[in-house]
């Protein structure tokens, strides 16, 4: 029994909860947890069918899953999308979309500022298959025009981009793309679902790292790929099934229940983080960058491409003695590399997620040694401010020191 086809007027909010939902023949409230590997068939002839796929029921939870199902039936509803497939993780999500766009001759065109593991998919893994490929200063539209030729087939970006908050413009940059049959891949993860609808803008896959906000609770990880339906079930579903980056029943059945209450959480950091940005950008530092502030580098593409802003904030302190001793110094807000969680998290991209790049690719993308990358989450924003006034004061003070 599903309710799947009952979500085309709903409102984000409403699809969240009900979308895609797959009831047994218990009819039960909460989306069941069909933690199988394989399923049965009534006769050996309804086996052929279902391998055949004269009968589309489940074969082999490698391939497909009731509960995975549910939150991909679910994140289409979100995303406007024809189909998806979740994947194991975040990247898992990220070489599946590159790796099914592409054969050995082919070319990619990728914005230099990305999250290292997905350089090193873009510059050291595709090249190892015979695929070229060129990066470029993704807000700079003459870049991605200069580099894109005849045998390009993938234009791959994030908006906004780690750590830096950059805003790229998706439809400019889409139908570049377009005018030689390339696609386009948009990692959508700091922007979430809500806020920007990449598909609408022009892009042809989007992908996301399902551990940030989706789950928005640090307890599993997961990805997905979301495109037309011709290009997921020719492109996608063959190298899912033959090489396994599957979901987990059990995590996507997580994943759904943090669906449940995505549009809360993300409204509540994100009205948060707008307030912490101010905060911020009143005491005299380097840098404050936040979407939704007026002095964004590109604040006038925010308000065309994204409904609000974001959830992250980054900001520069001054040095790498500066940042380790304003992290030290907070009590409310952890250290860690993850993001999008209830908790607020703050990270050292230089020393960590951006580790593996070289001093001079950091320089060039602004990861500065005093750059640091907030993730605001659910506490009261005044404990939050409060928390970062007594890290500023200890980064300050180190400062004069030295001076």
């Amino acid at each position: 029994m599903s309710d799947k086809d009952f979500s085309s007027d709903w409102h984000p909010e409403t699809r969240l909860v009900h979308a895609g939902v797959r009831r047994s023949q218990f009819a039960e409230t909460s989306e069941a947890l069909f933690l199988t590997q394989g399923f049965v068939y009534p006769s050996a002839e309804a086996a052929v069918a279902r391998f055949t796929g004269e009968d589309p029921g489940f074969v082999y939870s490698r391939y497909a899953n009731p509960t995975v199902a549910m939150f991909e039936d679910r994140m289409c509803a979100l995303e406007g999308a024809e189909a998806a497939r979740a994947t194991a993780s975040g990247m898992a999500a990220v070489h599946l979309a590159i790796q099914a766009c592409l054969r050995a001759g082919d070319h990619v065109v990728a914005a230099k500022a990305l999250f290292g593991s997905c350089r090193y998919i873009v510059e050291q893994l595709m090249p190892r298959f015979g695929v070229t490929a060129t990066l470029v200063d993704g807000s700079d539209l003459d870049q991605w025009r200069a580099a894109i030729n005849e045998r390009t087939r993938v234009l791959f970006l994030e908006s906004p981009t780690n750590p830096t908050l950059e805003v790229l413009d998706i439809p400019a940059i889409a139908a570049l793309g377009h005018s030689v049959g390339a696609r386009l891949i948009v990692d959508n993860v700091f922007a979430t679902p809500l806020w920007q609808a990449p598909l609408s803008l022009g892009a042809d896959i989007v992908v996301y790292s399902a551990t940030k906000h989706i789950d928005g609770q640090g307890r599993c990880l997961g990805g997905i790929v979301l495109s037309d339906a011709e290009w997921i079930n020719k492109e996608i579903v063959p190298l899912l099934k033959h090489t396994g980056p599957s979901m987990s029943p059990f995590n996507a059945w997580v994943l759904l229940k943090g669906l449940e209450t995505l549009a809360v959480r993300v409204e509540r950091q994100t009205a948060s983080a707008g307030r912490i940005a101010d905060f911020l950008a009143g005491r005299g530092l380097p840098r404050v960058i936040y979407p939704g502030r007026p002095d964004h580098p590109q604040a006038a593409l925010v308000a065309r491409q994204m409904r609000a802003g974001s959830t992250m904030i980054a900001l520069d302190v001054g040095s790498k003695a500066a940042a380790f001793a304003f992290c030290d110094s907070l009590r409310v807000i952890r250290i860690s590399n993850n993001l999008g969680d209830t908790k607020s998290l703050i990270t050292h991209p230089a020393t960590t997620t951006h580790q593996s790049l070289t001093e001079a690719a950091r320089a060039e993308l602004g990861i500065s040694d005093g750059l640091l990358r907030l993730s605001i989450g659910l506490e009261h924003p005044d404990d939050l401010i409060a928390d970062l006034a007594r890290a500023l004061d200890a980064a300050a003070g180190l400062r004069a020191a030295a001076e």
